[in-house]
């Protein structure tokens, strides 16, 4: 028994070194920059990928800043709260609960008036 699975041993490790002397390594060539055509049908079409890199902006354009705004860009870039504009968030506030059912908005009750007789707790 012993015998039989040293066999099996010898065997399945001269297995890796047979398949490695048979073995053809392909290597991919290197990507050209040219766009491949394909005729479909009678119709001629190019590499989506290919011209998806034609599309790409140059590198000099991405890495540069954006220009300086004007006075007047410059504003039309501010909240509109600050620019006195309509704002849902600021309105809800003022109103507090009054906000949907009262054109009036809420207010703490008025203070009960002090007695001039009468010492402050």
């Amino acid at each position: 028994m012993a015998r039989l699975s040293l066999l099996l041993l010898l065997a399945c490790a001269a297995l890796p070194a047979q398949a490695d002397e048979h073995t053809i390594v392909v290597k991919a060539p290197a990507p050209q920059k040219g766009c491949v055509e394909v005729e479909v049908s009678g119709q001629r079409a190019q590499s989506i990928s290919c011209l998806n890199e034609k599309l790409l902006p140059n590198s000099n354009i991405m890495n540069r800043q954006p220009p300086a705004l004007s006075g007047a860009e410059a504003v039309m870039q501010r909240p509109s709260n600050q620019l006195g504009l309509y704002n849902r968030a600021a309105l809800e506030h003022r109103m507090g609960n009054a906000f949907g059912k009262s054109v009036t908005p809420q207010r703490p009750p008025a203070p009960a008036p002090a007695s001039p007789l009468l010492p402050a707790r």
